[in-house]
């Protein structure tokens, strides 16, 4: 998903400032949403806390992951779902960004012109799959009772949302073309994969926590791993 260096020359670069701006106002909206749910659990200690883990988490799924250039972009196993379930959407969106922006300091100081398209193509999804968490996971039921088809759901929402950026950002920058859109649907197509893989490491990971009970109730993790809302 990361856009590369002269897909959005520097003339059209501004708009990403833009989207990137209002990226961060749904990330502080479900921050702040998070800790004050979790008040009782430690409210913004416990966030800073499961923040930095999901931080460490998608650091990892971008440096070591497997990841291959396709089309327009690359594709990664980002795991925005995973994160979302164990964390909450306050804590992944802070991962996220921060993840992110560490990995371009650290190893890809090229991608950080690219920052802000980037890292609105991780933050708006996000924002969309926590919305979609409230309608297809009731109220009454734990993250870790989940089907699979509420954790494709997720999935293929956040997955999709990612290949719309990209597509976004490749035509915006190169403009429609025949061979821009075949370039867009085989990165799209490659990304059929993810969406496939997703759901399984989801119920993978919390059929783990649930064994795992004992030690994944506390404020490392969201409480409606757990618990109904």
């Amino acid at each position: 998903m990361h856009i590369e260096p002269g897909v959005v020359d520097a003339a059209k670069i501004t708009l990403s400032y833009a989207t990137a701006a209002a990226a961060f106002g749904l990330t502080a909206f479900m921050a702040r949403q998070d800790a004050r749910a979790d008040a009782h659990r430690g409210g913004w200690a416990a966030l800073a806390a499961r923040s930095l883990l999901t931080t460490l988490a998608v650091f990892c799924f971008f440096e070591v992951f497997p990841h291959a250039p396709v089309g327009v972009s690359e594709v990664h196993l980002i795991l925005g779902s995973t994160l979302l379930l164990l964390f909450g959407a306050g804590a992944t969106a802070i991962g996220l960004a921060a993840g992110l922006l560490a990995q371009g300091l650290l190893f890809a100081p090229a991608d950080l012109p690219q920052y802000g398209m980037n890292v609105t193509t991780l933050l708006v999804p996000l924002y969309a799959i926590a919305r979609i968490a409230q309608r297809v996971i009731p109220a009454r039921t734990a993250y870790v009772d989940i089907g699979y088809r509420q954790a494709l759901a997720l999935s293929l929402t956040y997955q999709g949302g990612i290949v719309l950026w990209v597509a976004f950002w490749a035509l915006y920058g190169h403009g429609v073309g025949a061979d821009q859109l075949a370039e867009i649907g085989r990165f799209g197509t490659a990304y059929l994969a993810v969406v496939l893989l997703e759901p399984l490491v989801d119920l993978a990971v919390l059929w783990g926590a649930k064994t795992l009970a004992a030690r994944t109730r506390g404020q490392w993790f969201t409480a409606r791993l757990h618990a109904a809302a």
